[in-house]
C-alpha cells in the first residue's frame, strides 16, 4: 500500500500526487490532460479540484474554474457529511475550523467561488457568498476578508 501525500484539502495517493506535481511543469495542454486524469483516477480526492480551479482561474477559463469550484464543494461536503447547498449551512452545521476537514476545504472552496464571481462579473453573487463565509468563518480563517475588500475596492459596495 502506497503511502498518501498530504496535500492542501487533505492526502493524495502517489499516483495523483505526481500527477499534480507533473501538471506544474508542463505545457497548459499537458497540465490539463494530468489534472483530469488525476479526477477520474480519483474523484474524492479534495487536493484534485483546488488545484483544478485554481488551473482554470490562472488561464483565465473562468466557466470551467467556477464548474471545477463547485465539484470541489459537493464533494467536500458529501464527505464533511453536511448539505452542499451553502445558502443552507450554519456555524454548528460542521467543525469549519478544523483545517484537515472537508469542512474547512469547503470554506477555501466558496471563498474560490466567491473571487470568480467576482472576475466574472457577477460581484452581487461574490458579495452573498462572502458574507456567508463571514458567518461560517468569523475568525477569517480562509482569508475571504481579502476577497471583501478586494471586492469593496472594485465595485464600491461594501
Amino acid at each position: 500500500m502506497h503511502e498518501a501525500i498530504p496535500r492542501f484539502g487533505g492526502a493524495a495517493p502517489p499516483e495523483i500526487d505526481r500527477r499534480l506535481r507533473d501538471a506544474a511543469y508542463v505545457d497548459a495542454p499537458r497540465a490539463e490532460t494530468l489534472l483530469l486524469e488525476a479526477r477520474r483516477i480519483d474523484p474524492e480526492c479534495l487536493p484534485v479540484y483546488f488545484a483544478l480551479y485554481k488551473f482554470y482561474f490562472y488561464r483565465s477559463r473562468l466557466a470551467d474554474a467556477e464548474r471545477a469550484a463547485l465539484h470541489a464543494l459537493e464533494t467536500a461536503a458529501r464527505q464533511g457529511c453536511f448539505p452542499a447547498d451553502w445558502t443552507t449551512l450554519k456555524p454548528d452545521t460542521a467543525e469549519w475550523a478544523d483545517v484537515y476537514s472537508p469542512a474547512h476545504f469547503y470554506l477555501f472552496s466558496l471563498k474560490a467561488l466567491a473571487f470568480i464571481r467576482l472576475r466574472q462579473g457577477r460581484a452581487p453573487e461574490a458579495r452573498t457568498l462572502l458574507d456567508k463565509l463571514a458567518e461560517l468563518d468569523p475568525l477569517d480563517q480562509v482569508g475571504a476578508s481579502v476577497i471583501s475588500s478586494l471586492a469593496t475596492a472594485t465595485t464600491g459596495a461594501a
